[in-house]
This record gives structure tokens, C-alpha cells and sequence, in this order.
């Protein structure tokens, strides 16, 4: 099939890429502009060093790399290679950047990508440039390597002419054309090319073009020095381009490679230089590449310094020449990939570096040709994920900036992000403040992970302290107020759960073909249920409440449960579907006692037959109005209770005066963690995402096969006989190994899982870990070991849930 009449925006390594990819599947009416000549265009790709390092905290992020690799170092322009397999190689000069190495060490294996560890030593035989003194160890990630971004560009040009597509060189953009809410065409200095659909891989231009349909982009292009040295007489007579392994020195700011009897040099330690999309010169304009700016020799002085630290070898040589190169930064270091929601037909794969181009160019060819991306979980990469504050200038920059100075930083996994903030806050923040809450952030919201005014409850107890690296970010108080929610009652703010409202006539045939679960019950009714890819995969875990016959309230993960919604809408405009979160506020008042707090204060009947466990109703606590949902992510008797911002801190003050005399506590998230982990809740976007289904997630209760089709039913049903790996529930006896998500799991020495979530359970008096094990190993009572900074920890696949199996305080 010739497929629909495609236009790529950009040459560079990702449009190429992606016009490879998707013209082998077989959609060849495939057109790609650049404003550059081919195939170094002038972008970001023209300049970029080319080192590819595999090792990423993401796995999809580490996959795209893994698959970037393997394709590059399949291509050849005439015998010339596109990649450069010499090895990966970073150094630690610390004792911290040591540990951190360990960790790094932890996350390559985990997926699936070999490395070592290495002495100082062996650091200094892999690269004998390197001062023995100086570094402690290192990580070595031997596929690691360099690309030939411009080779590998025309290469990839080269296969997809050869299948029809056409690259059309010195073509400006001037506009996207699009008509009812549909791209047609785009428009170039050339003339007009129609188009079905358009993909904008424009890189560092990408806001210019994107803002064509009305997308904003929160990408900033930053400023980032690269420089080159003249002749290092250690490396005198190499005649190879590269023989070394690449090598970063993230300590301090800094990466290498070779260059024949040279090196290159390129530096993070700089000040942030954002430069404006709009602000970048066209090819034609710039005198040179537009994407490279003048040199500040300034800025890269501290550089020079360390390097002769590190290498002493190039004491004796002198940079000869340097570039400020422009390169993509984003909000939370993820590509931007997907489709506008205003404009069917636009699509953006920006933000990308050469490391993941031809992971993205597979992920966007299998996403637009079969309509989801079998390859990656892109969760994490796609551009409806942003919450409307994180697209704004002010955000977009501050934010972006900051990644540019952290992106050799060792951040720990509740590290906040930075300013600004605050920015979003529920009613009862200054209730929180009053209360020693110690704040985090969570999608914008101030969310407090503890409260210093439980101090005192932590006396007498059994609360072990976790290892250091564990230990940031928390308090023995975490476990003084999960015990106290299991003893008496707590309050939990728990207003930064997205909630949507789904409204209209067509509602419930519009969430039953979206649910695998029967949503369209008795009004009253709340269900735990799964929004699924087409093949299958989990989209979401969501809660649907029936309050109406029309009426409908979602509690879901994000943005992009809204974005999925807001897509399937019917076009005959009977159901309307809105975000009612920053509007409303939520307490979750859970506990033994719960019920001794609540019935007094409201004349509905709050017993376990007046409002039985998954059923919602409307009630006044006090004098404020609340939808009351009997649902409980801790494992304990209670509620959730919804009403309106402005009536937030009235419905605070009203409970917290009846729950303080009782003995009741306000709680943390880390309280909450522990707690929900202890019961075995799952948690969307860490323990299950687009890859897994709900019968490897432990979920497929919340699959009822007997309904008529939803999104995802065919698919999942051929893949409910071939469940090859299982999310399981792990244990760990050693109080103080606390692992913190995305170890490896072992069995014997090899390396066979990954471990998701993770907290102590401060009743069971055990470390929790769940972890993806193959199938045959998720059996309770198997032994296996996770690796955590270096050692091995000991753990056992146990039944779950942990507590409460019965779900006795749940339903009392």
C-alpha cells in the first residue's frame, strides 16, 4: 500500500529516520522538506558529537538508544560506517559519583543492556588518557559508542528513496495549511504539498512550526560548548577516527572523544544560554550553520582546567576551535512525540537527540501506521502529557534551564524539580503549613509527604532507618503516621488525583466502550476499571463513579487520560468530558475510626449497609456539600470526600475537629505509599504501563470479558494465553536495604526483572518491593536478589496482598 500523503518536517536525524522506518511498512507517498541542503541540513544533527550512551533511568528512553544502536550500526555509506562501536565509559572522581555509578550500573542492567563496573585500573586501560589518580571507578557500557549522525542521515535517506519517498532540499516552511481542524497541505517557499498528515521533526525550529496550527511546544533550544583540540602528542599517529572508549566525567560537567590525534570536548558546566526558536536564523540567513553559535572561550575556561585534571596528556595541546551548539531541552527531559488535539493530522517528534533517533523514527512509524507503538512505552515522551500551567513561557523556560544545569547531576527520585514554585495548591495548604507538612511536588501540586506535627508519635515505636541514599526525602515520622492511620484515623490531602467529569446523554455508551469494566450501572455505583490500548496494552487504571444517569465523575492518572477521552468523544456531541480538578478538592479520611468521625458530623447514613465499599453518594458534612466515595487506596475503612475549592478548607477544619480528639493525624504521601504497597494497589506509570497487560499487572479482575467489545478486547484476549512475566510482590527482611524502583532483579546471576515500586511496610514490619519477574520465577516463596548499589539483597516472592487479605477493614 502506498499509505496517506505524508510530509516531514526536517531532514535531520529523526526525519530521516522516520521516513526509513515508516516507508518500510510500507507507507510510501512520503515527502520530506528541509530548508538545509542534505544531508547536513543545518540543524542540530550537522553539529552534534555523536555519543551514545544507552544507560538512562527510563527504560524506554534506554531502549530507543539500545535500538538507535543496533540500527546505526547496521548502515554504511559506501563502506563508511554510521557507528563507531568503541564503548561507553564514565568516570567517578568521587566517593558520591562512585555510588551513583553503582546505581547507573543497577538501571543498564535492569534493561537488559550489558555493563561492568570497573576499577580505577581497568578505567585507566580502557583509556589511558585518564589520570589513575583522579578517578575512583567507572561504568563501562561496551556496545556504547559514536554515531555519524550526518552518515547515518544519508543512509537512511538513501534506503527510503529507494521505496519512493522524496527529500526535497532548500524548502522553507512558511505554513501548515489545515481546514475544519484537519492539517491539508504544507506550504514552502517552493510552493504547496498537500498532505494527510504532517510530521513535524524541525528540531531546534520545531515551537516555530508547531505554533503554525496553534500547538504550543515546550521546547527551549540551549546553547551547549563543544570544543575540539589541536594534536595531543599521546595520541600521536592515530590514524582511526576513534579507538577509545567515549568517556564522560560527570563531576564535573564534562564528556570526551576521540578525533584522530585529538579530542573533543563538550561541557554542561556552563551557564544556561536559551536561545528562542523564533530567534534562530534560517539556513539561508546564517553565515554558517545556523544551529551553531559563536564560541565563548569565557564559559569554557573551568572546562580546559578539569580536562588537564583529568587527561594530563593535554597539558601539551591547545584548542584549536569550539562551537555554542544548539540542542532541544524539555520540562522533564522527555521527547515530545504524538499528535495535536486540535489539529487531526499534525504530529510532533521533537526534543530528540541522536542517542534515541532511530528508537523514535520505529516508535512514530508503528504509532501513525498501525495506530499505537508496539516497540516502546511512550507514556513518558507524549506531548499531550503537559498540564496547561506546564506549557507556559515562564514554566517552559525556568524549568528547561534547569535541566540543562542538573543533566550531569546525581538527583534523587523525589529530587523536586525546582522553580518556580509553588504553583498549584489545594485548600488546605495553609492547614498543611501550620501542620509542619515537608512539601514535594507532584504534576505542579504542593503535596506534603509528612508532617512535622506528628513528631511526637514516633516515641515508642519501631521505626528503622532506611540506608542513606533512602533516607533523603524522608522521616521516621512516615512510619509513625502509617501505623497511627491503622490504629485510629488519618486525613490525606488527595487533591492532586485528576478528576474528570463525563456528561451527556451518550455518557455511558461513550465510558462502556472505553472501560473494560461495566461502568453503566445504578447511580451510586464507583468501579475500578482499565482504559486499554488497541493491542491491548493498560492505558490507565481509572475509577468511574456513576452520580448521575448522565453524570458520570473519573478519577484518572493524568493529561493524557483526558487527551484519550477527549479523542474518542462522539461526533454527534452528546457527551461532553471536562476537567474538574482545579475546581474541586478531595480528603481521603481513612482509618479504624473513620466511620466515628464522619457519622456525627452529617445526617446520611455513613454505616456499612448506608453506604456499602465502592459506592458514592451525596451528603453535607457539617455545612459543606461532598461527594462521599467509599474507596480506600490504604487498605482501611473510609472515604473519599469531594467538594468545591472554595468549601475545601471548611470541609479540613470541620473533620480535623472531629478526628484530633479520636486521636486522628493528617498524613503524608510517604505514608500513603507504604501503605497502599502493603495492600498491593498498583500504581499507573510505575508498576504497569502501555507495555503490560492487566493479566501480567495482577489486574485482570478489572477485565470483564463478558461485555461487549471495548478498545483493546480482541487484542487482549490473545494475549491472555501467553502471560510470560508476572508484577510481583517481592519482600526484603534487611530494614535498612530500602531499594527506591528500577533495580535489577536477579536469579543466581542473572539478571531476569526490574523492581517498580518500593517502600517499607511499617505494619508488616518488611521491605516491599513489586518487581516484573518471568512468569516461572513469580511463584511465592522463590528466592531471588535485587541488586542495589552494588550488593546483593535478598528477597522472597510473597502472596498478596500483604495485609488484610480478607478485606475485613476494608468493607467493616
Amino acid at each position: 500500500m502506498a499509505g496517506p500523503r505524508v510530509v516531514i518536517i526536517g531532514a535531520g536525524v529523526v526525519g530521516a529516520a522516520l521516513a526509513d522506518e515508516i516507508s518500510a511498512r510500507g507507507w510510501t507517498e512520503v515527502t520530506v522538506v528541509d530548508q538545509g541542503p542534505l544531508p547536513a541540513t543545518g540543524g542540530s544533527t550537522s553539529h552534534a558529537p555523536g555519543l551514545v550512551f544507552q544507560t538512562n533511568s527510563s527504560k524506554t528512553m534506554a531502549e530507543m538508544a539500545r535500538y538507535t544502536v543496533e540500527k546505526f550500526c547496521s548502515l554504511d555509506v559506501d563502506g563508511k560506517p554510521c557507528f563507531l562501536r568503541v564503548g561507553g565509559l564514565e568516570v567517578a572522581t568521587t566517593p558520591e559519583r562512585l555510588t551513583e555509578l553503582r546505581r547507573r550500573h543497577g538501571w543498564v542492567t535492569a534493561w537488559g543492556i550489558e555493563a561492568w563496573m570497573l576499577t580505577p585500573e581497568e578505567c585507566v586501560e580502557q583509556h589511558p588518557l585518564v589520570n589513575r589518580d583522579k578517578v575512583l571507578g567507572g561504568l563501562l557500557v561496551p556496545t556504547d559508542g559514536l554515531a555519524k549522525a550526518v552518515l547515518a542521515v544519508e543512509a537512511q535517506i538513501r534506503r527510503a528513496t529507494g521505496r519512493g519517498v522524496r527529500f526535497l532540499a532548500r524548502h522553507e516552511v512558511l505554513d501548515v495549511r489545515q481546514s475544519e481542524g484537519r492539517v491539508t497541505g504544507v506550504l514552502t517557499d517552493q510552493g504547496e504539498i498537500a498532505a494527510d498528515i504532517v510530521v513535524c521533526c524541525a528540531g531546534i525550529w520545531g515551537p516555530k512550526i508547531a505554533r503554525m496550527v496553534g500547538m504550543n511546544l515546550p521546547l527551549t533550544p540551549l546553547a551547549h560548548q563543544l570544543a575540539w583540540t589541536g594534536p595531543v602528542p599521546a595520541l600521536a599517529g592515530q590514524e582511526q577516527e576513534a579507538i577509545r572508549p567515549i568517556l564522560r566525567h560527570q563531576d564535573a560537567d564534562l564528556y570526551y572523544r576521540d578525533h584522530f590525534d585529538g579530542l573533543g570536548i563538550g561541557y554542561y558546566g556552563h551557564r544556561p544560554m536559551p536561545v528562542r526558536a523564533d530567534d534562530i536564523l534560517s539556513v539561508d540567513e546564517a553565515d554558517g550553520m545556523p544551529s551553531v553559535l559563536k564560541f565563548t572561550e569565557e564559559d569554557f575556561e573551568e572546562a580546559w582546567n578539569q580536562t588537564r585534571s583529568l587527561l594530563p596528556a593535554t597539558a601539551e595541546a591547545k584548542i584549536e576551535e569550539g562551537i555554542n551548539g544548539l540542542f532541544s531541552f524539555t520540562t522533564d527531559n522527555f521527547p515530545l512525540l504524538g499528535e495535536s488535539l486540535e489539529v487531526k493530522g499534525f504530529w510532533v517528534a521533537e526534543a530528540v537527540w541522536v542517542t534515541h533517533s532511530a528508537g523514535v523514527g520505529r516508535a512514530m512509524a508503528e504509532w501513525l501506521v498501525d495506530g499505537y507503538c508496539s516497540s516502546f512505552d511512550l507514556h513518558e515522551c507524549d506531548v499531550n502529557r503537559f498540564e496547561p500551567h506546564q506549557l507556559s513561557a515562564e514554566y517552559v523556560l525556568a524549568r528547561d534551564c534547569q535541566n540543562f544545569v542538573e543533566v550531569y547531576d546525581i538527583l534523587h527520585p523525589l529530587q523536586p524539580s525546582g522553580q518556580p514554585r509553588p504553583i498549584r495548591t489545594s485548600p488546605f495548604h495553609a492547614r498543611q503549613q501550620e501542620l509542619g507538612a515537608f512539601f514535594l511536588e507532584a504534576g505542579g501540586w504542593e503535596r506534603p509527604q509528612w508532617y512535622e506535627a506528628n513528631a511526637s508519635l514516633v516515641e515508642g515505636r519501631s521505626i528503622p532507618a532506611p540506608n542513606d541514599w533512602a533516607a533523603r526525602y524522608w522521616s521516621p515520622i512516615v512510619g509513625a503516621e502509617a501505623q497511627r492511620t491503622r490504629e485510629t484515623v488519618a486525613m490525606y490531602d488527595m487533591t492532586a488525583l485528576k478528576r474528570l467529569e463525563v456528561a451527556g446523554p451518550g455518557a455511558a455508551a461513550f465510558l462502556e466502550r472505553l472501560c473494560t469494566g461495566k461502568v453503566a450501572k445504578s447511580v451510586g455505583s464507583v468501579t475500578y476499571t482499565l482504559l486499554l490500548n488497541h493491542d491491548g496494552g493498560i492505558r490507565s487504571d481509572i475509577t468511574v463513579a456513576r452520580l448521575g444517569r448522565d453524570l458520570f465523575q473519573v478519577g484518572a492518572n493524568g493529561n493524557l487520560d483526558l487527551d484519550w477521552f477527549t479523542r474518542h468523544l462522539p461526533a454527534d456531541g452528546t457527551v461532553q468530558v471536562r476537567d474538574i480538578t482545579p475546581g474541586t478538592c478531595c480528603v481521603g479520611l481513612w482509618g479504624p475510626l473513620a466511620r466515628k468521625v464522619l457519622q456525627p458530623l452529617t445526617d446520611e447514613d455513613f454505616s456499612g449497609e448506608g453506604l456499602k465499599y465502592f459506592r458514592a453518594k451525596r451528603a453535607h458534612i457539617g455545612s459543606v456539600p461532598v461527594t462521599a466515595m467509599r474507596l480506600s487506596y490504604v487498605g482501611e475503612l473510609g472515604w473519599e470526600l469531594y467538594t468545591t475549592a472554595d468549601l475545601g478548607r471548611k470541609l479540613w477544619d470541620t473533620l480535623w475537629a472531629a478526628a484530633e480528639p479520636l486521636g486522628g493525624i493528617v498524613a503524608g504521601r510517604g505514608a500513603f505509599n507504604s501503605l497502599r504497597l502493603e495492600k498491593g494497589y498498583r500504581s499507573f506509570g510505575t508498576d504497569m504501563t502501555y507495555e503490560h497487560d492487566p493479566y501480567e499487572a495482577g489486574v485482570g479482575f478489572a477485565v470483564k470479558s463478558d461485555k461487549e467489545d471495548f478498545i483493546g478486547k480482541a487484542a487482549l484476549e490473545r494475549r491472555r494465553a501467553d502471560v510470560r512475566r508476572r508484577l510481583s510482590c517481592l519482600t526484603v527482611d534487611d530494614p535498612s536495604a530500602v531499594v527506591m524502583g528500577k533495580e535489577p532483579v536477579y536469579d543466581g546471576d542473572r539478571p531476569v526483572g526490574y523492581v517498580t515500586s518500593a517502600a517499607y511496610g511499617y505494619t508488616i514490619g518488611r521491605g516491599i518491593a513489586y518487581a516484573w519477574l518471568p512468569a516461572q520465577l513469580a511463584t511465592p516463596g522463590t528466592t531471588v536478589h535485587i541488586g542495589y548499589f552494588g550488593r546483593r539483597v535478598e528477597a522472597v516472592v510473597a502472596e498478596e496482598p500483604l495485609f488484610d487479605p480478607t478485606m475485613s477493614r476494608l468493607r467493616g
